[in-house]
């Protein structure tokens, strides 16, 4: 996998996965130059028109990385850690998908599963835009879907679904709630949920909204929903950060 820019590449550093080397330019070099030391990587200095050759595109940040992507992770060992898990159904777009796991993170979510058709998390972009925090999230792919939606439903697990249908109690009702263990479930720009989605979940929640105004970005709404649910000041159950096993 590609990691780009000196904030994700310090994650990477410290995530306790295999970087396999780093090409930087003479700034790059000098911002990473404390985190580089004591770690056995191979590191290529070059200018800004010679990485643009390189890599075929203009590196703003002047620094990427290559790294060993993690062992998969099984979707019971992710919720085994957790208390909150955000859960996303078909978002394809590797910025919004970033952004919600950096959002998740801060915000004090444990864990994340993907549907089998999300986008790849730690594909470059994704990477880029959740700072690094792609690299540490506990993630998996939960399947079949949507039927193991209901599965986790079964096990005490309250899955709630975020839509903006006028039918849907406000956010504030689950807010209130408070459930023990909570998946957050949300679906890509667009379409949203599908319907086996939304009949698996067993909450509804809407983000009240002006009127006239049909969504949010998945992003933005993920954002309120944990910020809503003030979990960022708790314990983590399984902080990110430590060290990940690498293929």
């Amino acid at each position: 996998m590609v990691v780009e820019g000196h904030l994700a590449i310090r994650r990477l550093l410290s995530s306790g996965l295999v970087v396999r080397s780093v090409l930087v330019s003479p700034r790059g070099r000098r911002l990473l130059e404390d985190d580089l030391e004591g770690h056995d990587v191979p590191t290529y200095v070059a200018e800004p028109d010679v990485i643009e050759g390189i890599v075929g595109f203009d590196l703003h940040r002047g620094a990427l990385a290559v790294a060993a992507r993690p062992e998969p992770v099984a979707a019971d060992e992710v919720l085994a850690r957790s208390e909150v898990v955000c859960v996303l159904e078909g978002v394809n777009d590797h910025e919004n998908l970033g952004a919600v796991i950096r959002s998740a993170v801060g915000l004090g979510v444990d864990g994340l599963l993907l549907s089998p058709d999300c986008a790849d998390p730690l594909y470059r972009r994704s990477i880029r835009v959740s700072v690094g925090w792609a690299l540490t999230l506990p993630t998996a792919r939960l399947s079949p879907w949507p039927a193991a939606l209901e599965d986790l439903v079964e096990r005490g697990w309250t899955v709630a679904a975020c839509t903006p249908s006028p039918a849907a109690p406000p956010l504030a009702d689950l807010v209130a709630e408070d459930p023990a263990r909570l998946a957050v479930l949300l679906g890509a720009e667009g379409p949203g949920l599908s319907a086996g989605a939304l009949g698996a979940a067993d909450r509804l929640a809407r983000i009240p909204m002006v009127a006239g105004v049909d969504s949010l970005n998945v992003a933005a709404a993920a954002a309120i929903a944990f910020s809503a649910l003030g979990r960022a000041g708790r314990t983590r159950v399984s902080p990110p950060g430590g060290p990940r096993r690498s293929r």
